[in-house]
This record gives structure tokens, sequence and C-alpha cells, in this order.
């Protein structure tokens, strides 16, 4: 019996040094994605929301996400954030039918916030991708895939659009275009402790 109770009370302590460790892991991450300063209409990823974007989440909701996010919309943006911490865990816009021109308008503002991209795929696809140091530079992923190296990417950008961004479309062409802003790493670290 007090092999029992001894055994109880180790597993207890395991669990619970376990979930301090994993909080510190995560914490840790947020931490560096947030320096990252990666935002978009003052919404930074990893970032704790301010009170005035908590008051915006709050009145702006949109479906639940799952158990441990919440979504909300300010204007055109939605934002998803952790309950517990109330931290930014991706930040995207959609848009229907935009003809090319606002397409280009939409790529040409996201090349004046985050600069030039990492990579440039089809005339459809554009990423900005980043490790800790900062935002790789098209020429540091060339690099890289050549070595046939593996980068630690902390942090991604990643825009798609239906129709070609800067080739000339035929006619009055609209599309459907997105962009998101997330972290596989702190998205992953949810998925595989939550699930």
């Amino acid at each position: 019996m007090q092999k029992k109770i001894v055994f109880i009370i180790s597993m207890i302590l395991i669990f619970l040094f376990t979930g301090i460790a994993l909080a510190n892991d995560l914490q840790h991450l947020f931490q560096q994605v947030e320096q990252l300063k990666i935002q978009r209409q003052g919404y930074v990823l990893g970032a704790i929301l301010n009170p005035e974007q908590i008051k915006t989440a709050a009145s702006n909701r949109v479906d639940e996400s799952s158990n441990w996010t919440y979504k909300f919309r300010d204007k055109n943006l939605f934002v998803v954030a952790d309950k517990t911490s109330n931290r930014v865990l991706i930040i995207y816009e959609q848009f229907k039918d935009l003809k090319q021109k606002n397409i280009q308008d939409l790529i040409g503002d996201l090349y004046m916030s985050f600069d030039e991209p990492t990579v440039l795929a089809h005339d459809k696809r554009v990423y900005w991708a980043y490790t800790k140091k900062g935002k790789i530079t098209s020429k540091e992923f060339d690099a890289v895939k050549q070595d046939k190296k593996n980068l630690d990417i902390l942090a991604k950008i990643k825009f798609i659009s239906d129709i070609n961004i800067m080739e000339k479309t035929k006619g009055d062409t609209t599309g459907q275009v997105s962009y998101i802003i997330s972290s596989d790493p702190i998205l992953n670290f949810f998925k595989n402790q939550k699930l």
C-alpha cells in the first residue's frame, strides 16, 4: 500500500513538472515570435492583445475555432487568439472577387509592410519566412535550398491568389485572395499538447 502511495505521488509530481516545462517552452516560443514584430493593423503575431483589442475581440467574435482559441474580426482582418493567454496565434484576411489591380494593391501593401518576399511562386503565391534572427531573404533561401539544409522557420506569411498577380489577365478577371500570418511551431505545440 505504501509503495502504491509513493508511486501515485511520484506520478503527480512528474505530470506537474512536465506541465510547467511545457508552459515555459510555449512562453519562450511566444516571446521569440513576438520579437519578430510581424504585425498587421496593430495586431502582433505572438503578442498579448492590448485592452482595446480585447474589447474589439469581445464585441466581434466569429464562430469558435476550437476549445483553446477564439476568433474575432476587426474590419476585414481576422485574428485567432489563445483563450488562456490572449496571445495572437493567427492573423489573416480573405477576399472574394478582387480585380487584378486590387490584388496588386494588396500585395504592394504587404511588400511595404514586410519588404521583399522570401519566395515568389507561379505568380500566384508569395511567402515571407522568418527564423528567430529575422526575415529570410530570397538569396538566403536559395542558398539553403541549394545546400539541402533545413531552416528553422519560426513564422511565415503566406499570400495566395487564384489568378495571376502580375502577368496581365484577360478582360476584367476577378479572383479569390488570402494571406495568413502564423507560426507553425506555436500551432504545432498547441496541436500536440491540446489534443
